[in-house]
């Protein structure tokens, strides 16, 4: 398929709207790649979504919920390391144990946590308080659970462009739910033009990036978000307060790996003020917008 149209693919994972377009030899070729491409996903999806009983994250979590110990697989051994990382460059704001704190939080009926129910979770969060040495996982602190929803998604991406490459694919994208890897430009040498999600418009734009080859992620306090008593609330919680983010409403970040701009787009948010003069140190191409609406930086 060489036309000047790409093959698209739309379905829906991991609570996202997803996309894959590709350029290959034939239509049944493209339709072939992007079906492995899903697949990949479905397969990281029933490993580990905190919705489903039968994931391994589900079986993490009781031995959690235990305060016991569980033995992981190299993939999952993976995903913890870099959490580690992750959570040590960011000064323990990047924690995937802090998604408990969501049980204070209402954002489908807009109940805003209490002080007193976030008291009785903080005790609860902390990667630090989890014994970490591959390939086992132990919980001193029983009632523990973890949440990979700030890396998952990201790994997808990189592991459903790393399965294009692999089968001849060099010109297309992933997207999933707005986080995207380009693993080569248009026929032409063309770029693709990616859109960045407008902070307070449903469905609106605020700009398009051209990207001929890398990833592209946003992280912002749009995606599920509540007003209480005329105060917006973000889904993205400091883990040693249990409270939103209340300094950036939005930050995009360009890097090789999608699984990178996207971690490195929550921090930045979970530094608050501190954020965007963290990720200029990193080198990173990004835009940002914070809660007063002012804008800056240049991807």
């Amino acid at each position: 398929m060489s036309g000047a149209e790409p093959y698209r693919r739309t379905f829906k994972a991991m609570g996202s709207p997803c996309e894959i377009q590709l350029f290959a030899r034939s239509n049944q070729a493209a339709e072939e790649v992007a079906q492995a491409g899903i697949a990949e996903i479905e397969r990281l999806e029933q490993l580990y979504s905190r919705y489903r009983s039968d994931s391994f994250l589900s079986d993490i979590n009781r031995a959690a919920l235990a305060g016991s110990a569980i033995a992981v697989d190299d993939e999952t051994a993976h995903l913890l390391d870099y959490a580690d990382t992750c959570f040590r460059q960011s000064d323990g704001l990047f924690d995937v144990s802090s998604g408990i704190l969501h049980r204070a939080w209402d954002f489908k009926s807009a109940k805003a946590a209490k002080q007193d129910e976030l008291d009785a979770l903080l005790p609860l969060v902390g990667w630090d308080k989890v014994e970490w040495t591959p390939p086992m996982l132990r919980f001193p602190v029983p009632g523990m659970e973890l949440d990979f929803g700030g890396v998952v998604k990201e790994y997808a991406v990189d592991r459903v462009a790393t399965l294009l490459l692999d089968r001849g694919i060099d010109s297309g994208f992933v997207n999933l739910g707005g986080d995207v890897r380009v693993i080569g430009p248009r026929p032409g040498r063309d770029p693709w033009r990616v859109g960045i999600r407008h902070h307070r418009l449903r469905d609106g734009m605020a700009s398009l990036v051209e990207i001929e080859r890398g990833a592209l992620a946003s992280s912002g306090d749009y995606e599920r978000c509540i007003v209480v008593d005329g105060v917006h609330y973000g889904h993205i919680l400091n883990p040693t307060t249990g409270w939103p983010v209340r300094e950036l409403a939005a930050i995009s970040v360009i890097a090789d790996l999608c699984v990178v701009a996207g971690s490195a787009a929550t921090i930045a948010m979970l530094k608050d003020e501190d954020g965007v003069g963290w990720l200029t140190g990193l080198g990173l191409p990004h835009r940002w917008t914070n809660v007063a609406g002012q804008s800056g930086g240049e991807i």
